[in-house]
């Protein structure tokens, strides 16, 4: 994909804006950096867990983008020291809510000065309150129930400045002894978090995975109100749910309910049409129930983050899969030079492979199995990206192709919310009954035909 910064307007990316929020991160962070950079360049052990627990309590208190993009690197091997990931992996993505008088003047710039009349109802209070927006509940003229998703003002500017700030993040961590090449990772975040403020192109996603998903009684997709719907405001349908994390203590056959659910809503997309949701974290499901008070299924929430691939990095992530299934290793070394990595040695590949053995083990073990057996959902895949970080600090370094980031992300997340749920599935049996009709021919089909019903742009990688 291009990536391209978006143009200034009346409210995007203002220098000011910038400015400001240049400030407030220096502020906050600046001392905890500087503090560290200092014990490198003077040699200066330092203490690792102490300097996290201090980052992460600055990073906690800007909330916005800033925030969203720590919690991500946590995610990713080695993208920064264990100690840090460990730490960062905590915060949650929850910002202080704009007041109702702000929520006002930002509707109306949205929507026109009679925007009241336009909703039967308004939630004064925000529903939901994240890094980048917050979502109110009303009731439209027909009386349909909606969620209208705000952005926050000047987005664009706090992103492009927190972007930059990024850029300090992977430099510093570069110089405490890095063993990756990290430079696609902030490519690939850049691309990501700017679609993120596209709300035309959100809901153009949610109309791709309605398409996708229509027929399927265990995953609901919401539907868009394009009449009260701008590139800063979203409204949808408010699909009435649990939050999921309220359902970990269900009987054990619901909670496999939702578990399968979720798995089919991440790995279908990814098989069939070369998508996935790149943001699976609690806050992006609630559980709805059947007559009977059972959980029945899913609503899949928040589309901001989709990553579409080349049906060839499909191939790939299958390759490998059945690499390790038959221990067929030049399927192995084929799949990962498909997905980007270059001038692999033997001992880069075996490296690379104890993190495609955790990623994939569950899929790999055909047996009812919870998606890891002894973890807790902070502690999911720290152990293998402990065991890789070794390992490339002594082989490496390697650099981390663009599409690897958002893929791993995605799964990791899936993964840690398997473990809050306490689910035991056979991932083997639904994962193969996923893949069993691939073909990648017909993945560039279904594509292009489900991207263009959509009218979602396919990105030029693809």
């Amino acid at each position: 994909m291009t990536e391209t910064t978006p143009p200034a307007d009346s409210e995007d990316n203002r220098f000011s804006q910038r400015m400001k929020r240049y400030a407030k991160v220096g502020t906050s962070v600046g001392g905890v950096a500087a503090r560290i950079a200092s014990q490198r360049v003077f040699g200066m052990t330092g203490d690792q867990a102490k300097n996290a627990g201090e980052l992460a309590r600055a990073l906690g208190g800007l909330k916005g983008p800033l925030m969203k993009l720590a919690q991500l690197l946590s995610t990713i091997p080695d993208a920064v020291p264990p100690e840090y990931a460990a730490e960062l992996s905590q915060l949650q993505a929850q910002a202080p809510p704009m007041g109702w008088a702000f929520v006002k003047r930002r509707m109306a710039a949205e929507l026109g000065p009679e925007w009241r009349d336009k909703f039967a109802e308004f939630g004064q209070d925000a529903a939901a309150a994240a890094s980048l927006g917050q979502v109110h509940k009303a009731v439209g003229l027909d009386g349909r129930v909606l969620a209208c998703k705000l952005q926050y003002p000047d987005m664009q500017s706090a992103v492009e400045a927190d972007l930059n700030q990024l850029k300090v993040l992977l430099g510093l961590h570069r110089r405490m002894d890095s063993s990756l090449d990290t430079s696609e990772i902030g490519a690939e975040i850049a691309a990501r978090l700017r679609e993120e403020l596209d709300y035309v192109l959100e809901a153009k996603h949610i109309r791709l995975y309605r398409g996708i998903f229509a027929g399927n009684d265990a995953i609901r997709v919401p539907g868009v109100a394009p009449e009260l719907s701008t590139p800063r405001l979203l409204s949808m349908d408010w699909l009435e749910g649990g939050r999921l994390i309220d359902y970990k203590t269900r009987p054990l056959d619901e909670r496999n309910v939702i578990a399968t659910a979720l798995f089919r809503a991440w790995w279908y997309p990814f098989s069939h049409y070369g998508v996935i949701h790149g943001d699976p974290h609690l806050g992006n499901y609630t559980i709805f129930e059947d007559g009977e008070g059972r959980a029945a299924g899913i609503n899949l929430l928040d589309y901001g983050c989709i990553r579409t691939f080349d049906p060839s990095f499909v191939e790939g992530v299958i390759d490998l899969y059945r690499g390790l299934q038959n221990n067929d290793r030049a399927r192995v070394v084929h799949a990962y030079e498909t997905w980007g990595f270059k001038g692999l040695s033997n001992d880069l590949i075996d490296i690379l492979n104890i993190w495609a053995g955790f990623i994939y083990g569950p899929l790999l073990d055909d047996r009812v199995r919870p998606i890891a057996e002894g973890v807790s959902p902070g502690q999911y895949g720290r152990r293998e990206a402990f065991a890789v970080h070794q390992g490339l600090k002594a082989k490496g370094p390697v650099k981390i192709p663009r599409e690897f980031v958002f893929m791993d992300r995605a799964a990791i997340g899936l993964g840690s919310v398997f473990l809050h749920l306490g689910a035991e599935i056979n991932s083997y049996r639904v994962f193969n009954e996923t893949i069993a009709d691939y073909e990648t021919e017909t993945v560039r089909r279904r594509q292009a035909e489900a991207f263009a019903a959509a009218g979602v742009p396919l990105p030029s990688s693809v």
